[in-house]
């Protein structure tokens, strides 16, 4: 299986967690097949927000969600 990873943000209730405020509001910039073109594309989204505290974007792990007992590395 490819190593999937998704890059997503939104407005968070909070800006130390990540308990969205509208779920059907989540910006979904992408699946990348690698780390390095999600982080990519994560910093991309995130820098278009940095002044707005309440965006949120992160990288999620597919890969280890569909197949938790691989090893993370």
């Amino acid at each position: 299986m490819s190593k999937m990873h998704l890059v997503m943000g939104g407005r968070v209730t909070d800006p130390q967690t990540l308990d969205f405020q509208d779920l059907s509001k989540v910006d979904l910039v992408g699946v990348f097949p690698d780390y390095v073109s999600a982080e990519k594309a994560w910093r991309s989204a995130a820098q278009r927000t940095v002044d707005d505290a309440e965006m949120r974007y992160v990288i999620v792990h597919l890969h280890r969600l569909l197949e938790p007992e691989l090893p993370s590395a």
